[in-house]
């Protein structure tokens, strides 16, 4: 099964068409479902193309298993955490919140699903940016990982700020570290994830590190506060939102929500018209 996407545009080098060829539903095989920790789950999947052509900020459509217990029947949506086309693998990090994702919990290796992807806009870096900053939080993190790396290859600097609950929680500080990011963990047990402090953080970075763009995921409030002080202090962006979808190609808009726009407020499908989208443009959710 191929889809071609729709025309809405964004961003730097993004096209406004994906060929049909670079989207299937295809099955996949489970390597490994581990734990990461008391509440986030990796899962590695071998898996033909064209899935491990996934980019940066994209996300797949993965089936949920039924169990005892759960009969999941939508797919879950779900960022890509790494995709490597010469492995033939992708890798996502989930938290189990509900049926479908205690079905995901349950897949062992060797056991066969179906993914469809990859699928939305992914990040963009502007071929002038020297430095970036991605500031995340939970699983968000599992959406920035594949970005620094992206940035990486492109010669552009990266200073991660990742948030969690306690040190416990944090995820993918050697991930970040391993793509060559400046690592800065802040957390709730020590106060370091209060707003002021991240944002005297930011502002350092822009004002004595010269950042050139803010990227966020997962967090609300870190979203905010990134969007304020980028319309502040003149720095872009771009922001990947979660959102509940179904269909996943726009089709059944379950996954509308509205954004700032220079002509006033226009809804947008996350699934085909993100889930990447201008920092500046996202109202908050």
């Amino acid at each position: 099964m191929a889809i071609a996407r729709s025309a809405h545009s964004m961003p730097g080098e993004r096209s406004p068409h994906l060929d049909a060829p670079s989207v299937g539903d295809v099955v996949a095989t489970v390597v490994s479902n581990t734990h990461v920790n008391e509440e986030y789950w990796h899962l590695v999947l071998d898996a033909p193309a064209p899935a491990p052509r996934a980019q940066a900020g994209q996300f797949f459509n993965l089936e949920c298993p039924h169990t005892d217990a759960d009969k999941p029947f939508f797919r879950r949506p779900m960022s890509v955490y790494r995709a490597s086309a010469s492995e033939g693998r992708i890798e996502f990090l989930y938290k189990v919140v509900g049926a479908g994702t205690r079905g995901l919990a349950a897949l062992k290796p060797g056991q066969n699903m179906r993914v469809f992807g990859p699928l939305g806009v992914g990040f963009s870096i502007e071929p002038h940016w020297r430095h970036i900053v991605v500031l995340g939080r939970g699983v968000g993190l599992a959406t920035l990982a594949p970005l620094a790396e992206m940035a990486a290859q492109r010669g552009v600097a990266v200073t991660a700020i990742l948030s969690a609950r306690s040190p416990a929680h944090v995820m993918s500080v050697e991930r970040f570290s391993a793509a060559g990011a400046a690592v800065r963990v802040v957390v709730d047990a020590d106060g370091s994830s209060e707003p002021s402090r991240v944002e005297a953080a930011l502002r350092e970075l822009v004002g004595v590190q010269h950042a050139d763009a803010f990227f966020t995921c997962g967090s609300n409030r870190l979203m905010l506060l990134m969007q304020r002080l980028g319309q502040e202090l003149g720095v872009g962006g771009q922001v990947a939102m979660e959102q509940q979808m179904a269909c996943g190609i726009g089709m059944c808009i379950c996954c509308v929500r509205k954004f700032k726009t220079p002509d006033g407020v226009e809804s947008r499908r996350v699934c085909l018209d993100g889930p990447v989208f201008k920092l500046d443009e996202v109202l908050a959710w």
